[in-house]
Formats: C-alpha cells, structure tokens, sequence
C-alpha cells in the first residue's frame, strides 16, 4: 500500500483476514486502502468492522469521521470525531481534524477554539496552523491569519532548489528577488501583482517562474524583469532572494483596511486585441462564460457547474452573444450549447492566457465560477460576476460580502446553500437583463 501497488496491497490483507477473520489491523488497513481508492462504502464497512475488533481504537474513528466528512455526512462525522477525542483526548490530529469539520459547517468560531487546543499541544504543526489561517482569513484577520499561511510551504522543496535564501522582508535596495510558481495558475495571476511592490521597495531586477500557459501574458506584468515558464532551466544568474507569490501579501504586511486594489495590472496585446475583435460577435452585449475549474483540485466538484447548461436561463436574455473562455474540462460542451444560446466556442482556438486576455479585452462582461479566468478578469479590470459555492467557498473570497478588495470590477454571486446553483443563476439572469436595460 505504502508503494501504490493497492492490488497488491489488497490481496495480502484478504489473505491476512482470511487466516485471521478477527485481524482488526488488517481490516483497518483495507478501509484505509479503500478510501484511497475513492470506494467510500466499501471503505466506511471495513472502518465500521474494525472498530467492532477494536472498539477503543482512537485513530479508526478519526479515520472514520474523515471518510464521513468527505461524503458530506456531517453529524455522522462529527459523532464519529468527538468519539476519538472521548478516547484520546490530547490527540493533536484529531483536535485538527474536528476543527476541519466545524469550519465546513462553518461553526467557525468552535473551529477556530479546536485549532487552538491542538496548536496548544504543538504550537507548529503545520496542517494545524494552515486550517486556523483559512478561517482567520475569511472573517478578515489578515494580521494573524497570513502569517499563518506560511504553514503551506512548510514541506516545499523549492526551498532546496536555489542557493539564495528566501525572502522574509530584509531591505531590497539593489537586491535582485525571483518569484517562483504556485500551483494554481490562478493563485499565479492574483498574487503576482506584488511584483511591482518588490520594485517599489528597491528591487534591482525581479523574476518570476510561471507555469508556460502564464509566460506571454506575464510579459506585461509590471515590475517584472526577467520570466521562466516551468520546464525551462532554472536561471542560472545570481538572486539574492526568492518567495513565492501568495507569501508576498504577509511579507509586505497586507491588510484588508490597507489592501492594494489597484487594477488593471495586466493587460492584452494589442495586436491580439485586434486580431480577436475581428472573430467575435459584432452586435449586442458580449459576454463571457467559464463553468469549469480544474478537475483536481480538492473542491472542484462544489466549485464548478454541473455542465455549461446549469447557464441555460442566461439565454432568455435577448440580444446577448456569450462566448466560451472554457479550456480543458467542460471545453466540449461550448459546441452544443443550451437551445437559444447564441455561444461563440473560442475555447480550441485559446493557446494560453494571452490570447484568453485579448478575447476577454473585447468583452463586456465575464461570468465565470472561481477559477483563473476569474482572476484574469479581475487583473485586467473587465467587469465579472463570480459565482461561488457555499461549501468551503475560498478564504480570498471573505464571507456575506458581494464584492471584493481584491478586485475593483467584480461582484460576487453566493449559493445560499451547498449544491444549488438555481438561485444563483436567477440571480445573475435578472442582473444581465437590468445591464441590458429590459
């Protein structure tokens, strides 16, 4: 199990049951290895039998109550936490994980006391110190709660890749800083905005490492000196410092009173403007649609529209042309839309974020889940409407807010409750026909 090899892993603790049906490890063993598989109920019997074996066994219903979580069965994981804490009542990760619980129900204020009791026992465990920051920072408490979001790169390895140390704001004065990759194409476009920040501190030359799709449109990043699409070597010219991007915001000591909204701080090229205003829609208000995020990420499945026809209403408004900015997941369904949607598939024709920049310069409007489309929307300061789940919606986002101090020309629409996008769209729908004057 711990070499991937789940098959292999599977039939040894058959094996192991068979010539011991009461082997309570080997069936906790095959619950864990089930729920790695993503075979939830089959997972949740052998957890449910372990702990029939082993009924004082603090870490199975830990276990449980994560498996629990994940199928968004609340009070069955709550039940299932604070059994394991009954038996292990200094546990660190079970303090930890009930709190993971409670914010996703958003008892936040309980949460936050679980964090604390576990960061009691250990004042720097990480994973501890990153769920304490995700609900800080979503009430707000930037000052607490960024620093506290360096718990995110506490195991990274980049740190090992430059010989230079990492920047925790010493003076830049002809310092030269590189700013490396976030996962997130995203995260990228949002927090890459400080570039400009590190010049205005004394910087001498500043670099950034991007992912490729990034790499033409950060050519117009102010502030930026040299960039590096991953995959390319790593520069072999001297720095002084290097950061990432999202650490940026508690180094330059960010707040949410002080917080720089200044936008746009990327723009289109403007020979691919003029190349894209050529292909689009010439009449009627031009809008922008993106239903999809990345399929990998952890909470795509609540962030993301079922399908493209979840925005079906839309097309009730007359005299609208949308045009689909989709790319990846989802990308297919822009060339059967919903009947009465005049959509514009420009989505096979977008070779990165340059040319998604130019379609979007040429729009009037963008519609899009929380995704990087979002934020490039936000970064070039074209109006968007974002609209965002109610489950573990992202911390940037704050709570019962309809704008952002991120970016200027963004509205935020909010599901009222998890999974029910219907409201949402109503909403959206009557705002496009109020935009349109109806």
């Amino acid at each position: 199990m711990a070499a991937g090899d789940f098959a292999a892993a599977e039939d040894c603790f058959l094996l192991a049951l068979v010539l011991e049906p009461m082997h309570g490890a080997a069936r906790a063993n095959l619950g864990y290895l089930k729920e790695q598989q993503g075979a939830l109920a089959e997972a949740e019997f052998h957890y449910l039998q372990a702990i029939a074996l082993m009924p004082d066994h603090a870490q199975l219903y830990q276990n449980l109550g994560v498996l629990l979580l994940k199928a968004k069965r609340f009070d069955e994981s709550e039940a299932a936490a604070r059994m394991a804490l009954e038996l292990a009542p200094e546990s660190l990760s079970g303090w930890s994980q009930l709190g993971v619980l409670l914010a996703c129900v958003k008892r936040e204020e309980e949460a936050e006391q679980c964090y604390r009791r576990a960061l009691a026992l250990d004042p720097v465990h990480a994973r501890t110190r990153f769920n304490l920051a995700y609900i800080l920072l979503r009430q707000g408490r930037f000052e607490e709660g960024l620093p506290l979001l360096e718990a995110r790169w506490q195991f990274d390895s980049l740190a090992q890749t430059f010989a230079c140390p990492r920047w925790d704001g010493e003076p830049l004065h002809g310092k030269s800083v590189v700013i490396v990759h976030e996962a997130g194409q995203g995260d990228m476009i949002h927090f890459c905005r400080y570039a400009v920040e590190l010049k205005a501190r004394g910087a001498s030359r500043v670099g950034v490492i991007c992912h490729a799709p990034l790499k033409r449109l950060f050519a117009t990043l102010q502030g930026v000196d040299r960039l590096y699409a991953l995959g390319d070597p790593l520069p072999d010219e001297s720095w002084d410092y290097w950061t990432h991007p999202m650490r940026l915001a508690a180094t330059l000591g960010v707040s949410l009173p002080t917080m720089p909204a200044a936008t746009p701080y990327l723009t289109a090229e403007p020979e691919l403007v003029r190349f894209w205003a050529g292909r689009l829609p010439q009449q009627g208000l031009r809008v922008g649609l993106a239903w999809k995020g990345n399929p990998d990420f952890e909470n795509d499945a609540d962030r993301s529209l079922p399908s493209l026809r979840t925005l079906a209403p839309l097309a009730a408004a007359g005299a609208v042309r949308f045009v689909s900015l989709q790319k990846g997941s989802g990308e297919e369904e822009a060339l059967n839309p919903p009947g009465g949607m005049s959509l514009y598939a420009a989505g096979p024709q977008l070779r990165d974020f340059a040319d998604t920049a130019a379609v979007i310069a040429n729009l009037d409007l963008v519609i899009s889940v929380d995704t990087a489309v979002a934020h490039l929307a936000g970064a070039l300061g074209k109006p968007c409407w974002l609209l965002l789940p109610d489950y573990r919606c992202d911390w940037r986002w704050l709570t019962e807010r309809s704008d952002t101090p991120w970016y200027r020309a963004m509205r935020l629409f909010r599901q009222s409750a998890a999974g029910d996008w219907a409201p949402v769209i109503k909403a959206v729908q009557r705002e496009l026909a109020l935009l349109r004057g109806d």
